[in-house]
């Protein structure tokens, strides 16, 4: 460990940021055949011994991701404690039937702690306030070629590809100009100020996409599975089979896996796919 840092502060970067990724670099990692046993003591259990091996050899993670939204000029150390709050959250929800290695299952809830971080806390993102608003201000700032105002002819372009109409790309414009300032703050600036030369953007991975992206497919995929669910065994088998299995089955093949014919099976297949869009509004 960090000489400034001790295992039980391992949460918190707190003063020295270079000493804590030494100490998180420093817990060993778990293989797989540890950390499912853990997590089974965990969710069988509630053992917090587990939980907390858990969490302390997954640290290094967090501070690799953070390291990716650098461009936003936002603290590091919050950056990870936030992520860390996401990585608890996650290993407390974590099943190890669920037969995937925690840090795939973790990096959702890592993020999105980081993404609430960064959107409450970066200043200008003040000016979107609802999740349009959010997916159009982080598109427009990538999509703007200069400077100045932009004329008719750059509006309609990003009008058209960003699928609204041309005011409100005027409007959101008005919005960003209102917030122009110095490339650097001046000497006697207070200390609440903030300045572009802190929050270029970090184009390789914007939180304005990844919050869209993330919250639509967890979404979609939370509704698909209540769907899902919905439906018989039979029906559920057909779906698996005909739809999301990688070598997909024919109709006669489950006509003969269920004694029927390859009509009836079509049939089935057809009533489910109809219950589906009548749960998913459309798929």
């Amino acid at each position: 460990m960090g000489k400034d840092i001790q295992p039980t502060n391992l949460l918190s970067p707190g003063g020295n940021l270079e000493a804590y990724i030494q100490a998180v670099n420093s817990v060993p990692m778990l293989s797989a055949e540890q950390e499912a046993e853990l997590a089974t003591r965990l969710f069988e259990k509630d053992d917090l011994e587990a939980a907390r091996q858990l969490v302390f050899a997954h640290l290094r993670f967090v501070v690799y991701v953070a390291r990716s939204y650098a461009g936003y000029g936002l603290p590091e150390a919050d950056l990870i404690q936030e992520g860390n709050v996401g990585l608890m959250k996650a290993v407390r929800r974590y099943n190890p039937e669920f037969k995937v290695r925690l840090v795939s299952f973790a990096v959702h809830w890592i993020k999105a702690e980081m993404h609430e971080f960064i959107l409450k806390n970066w200043r200008i993102v003040k000016i979107a306030t609802t999740k349009a608003q959010r997916k159009l201000f982080f598109n427009l700032r990538s999509s703007k070629k200069r400077l100045g105002w932009m004329n008719e002819q750059e509006v309609h372009d990003i009008a058209h590809e960003l699928g609204v109409e041309p005011h409100t790309v005027r409007q959101m414009e008005g919005r960003l100009a209102s917030r122009d300032q110095s490339f650097d703050l001046p000497e006697n600036d207070d200390e609440d100020s903030i300045s572009p030369v802190q929050y270029l953007e970090d184009s390789s991975h914007d939180p304005g996409e990844l919050v869209e992206a993330e919250d639509s497919l967890d979404h979609d995929h939370k509704r698909l599975m209540n769907a899902f669910g919905d439906l018989d065994g039979r029906a559920r088998e057909i779906i698996t089979a005909r739809w999301l299995s990688e070598k997909k089955l024919t109709l006669h093949q489950l006509a003969d896996r269920f004694g029927i014919s390859a009509e009836r099976v079509r049939q089935l297949e057809q009533n489910a796919l109809k219950k589906l869009r009548g749960k998913l509004g459309s798929l």
